[in-house]
């Protein structure tokens, strides 16, 4: 299937580009956001001295310095804010990346020991090897005589039945699979849009800041930033968590068709099970983004989704 054949490691690599060549669009903001800013440190600077000289007390300059400090910070956003924030949490996203791709390496080596096993358990058994090997199943065939004519059609209808058995079960881990990934690609959607929009609309949240009374507009920008960016960590965790368990399962299946003795099972009804538990909690992501830094806000993307 088509559908079933999509890359999506080239749709993440897309939307991290995506986020790369939307970031000089923040800069068109500066404009807008130097005046607002302006206008608040005027009156935030005005405030302070006018009441000292009213109380007749010495002017404190050093919090009078605070909308100059969010000033540079507008003028300089990409580099001084975005670039800070983005070389300090890059190497955790690089971190829980490699991790992933040892595991996702070592579950794929261990399905395909896993798979080679079950073929040989099953050739093993004289009741099932026909349905798995072709050379087996034409030797069975001539071992029976002419009056064997409804065992012969017996035996084509058992392999027939066994294929579409697997091309079934196959099917549906690999719909499985593509909901999985496709819940993967959601998350990571939504948290390119959401970065999209706090690094162009940043300057603006800055600028707010400097008027009294919205000083929280600052702080919560840095923590809801902080958190979405932690959303792809955090799903490259549980995408590692996911595939240890699943190599956990494999080598326990590994030892038990290592016994000449054991009968396999080709069902998958565990792996398909385990499958739908990992794409409901794939959204669970920006809740536990939530545990890691404090984002009000952020959070009512889980209720939203529940």
């Amino acid at each position: 299937m088509v559908l079933l054949a999509v890359n999506f490691d080239n749709l993440h690599q897309i939307l991290q580009s995506l986020y790369t060549d939307m970031m000089p669009l923040c800069s068109q903001m500066t404009g807008v956001a130097k005046g607002l800013a302006g206008l608040g440190a005027l009156f935030y600077v005005a405030y302070r001295v006018w009441q000292s000289l009213a109380r007749a007390e010495p002017i404190d300059v050093f919090p009078l310095l605070r909308p100059f400090a969010l000033g540079i910070c507008i003028m300089f956003f990409p580099t001084i804010v975005l670039g800070t924030l983005n070389s300090i949490l890059s190497p955790v996203v690089t971190g829980t990346h490699r991790i992933l791709e040892t595991q996702t390496f070592d579950m794929n080596e261990y399905r395909q020991q896993k798979d080679k096993l079950e073929i040989e358990a099953m050739r093993r058994n004289p009741e099932t090897a026909y349905l798995v090997d072709k050379e087996a199943f034409d030797n069975k065939l001539d071992e029976l005589g002419a009056l064997d004519a409804i065992e012969a059609c017996g035996m084509y209808v058992d392999r027939a039945m066994y294929n579409m058995k697997k091309s079934v079960q196959n099917f549906f881990r690999e719909l499985l699979e593509l909901m999985f990934n496709a819940a993967a690609l959601v998350v990571d959607t939504l948290r390119t849009f959401f970065l999209i929009v706090l690094s162009i609309l940043g300057p603006i949240s800055f600028a707010i800041s400097c008027w009294d009374g919205f000083q929280a507009s600052l702080s919560q920008w840095f923590v809801r930033y902080i958190s979405i960016y932690l959303w792809l960590p955090i799903s490259d965790l549980f995408s590692s968590v996911l595939a240890r368990i699943q190599v956990l399962m494999i080598e326990k299946d590994i030892v038990a068709l290592s016994d000449p003795a054991y009968v396999p099972d080709v069902n998958n009804s565990a792996y398909i099970i385990f499958m739908l538990i990992a794409i409901v909690g794939y959204f669970t992501i920006p809740t536990v983004s939530t545990w890691v830094i404090q984002a009000s806000g952020a959070g009512n993307y889980g209720k939203q989704v529940n």
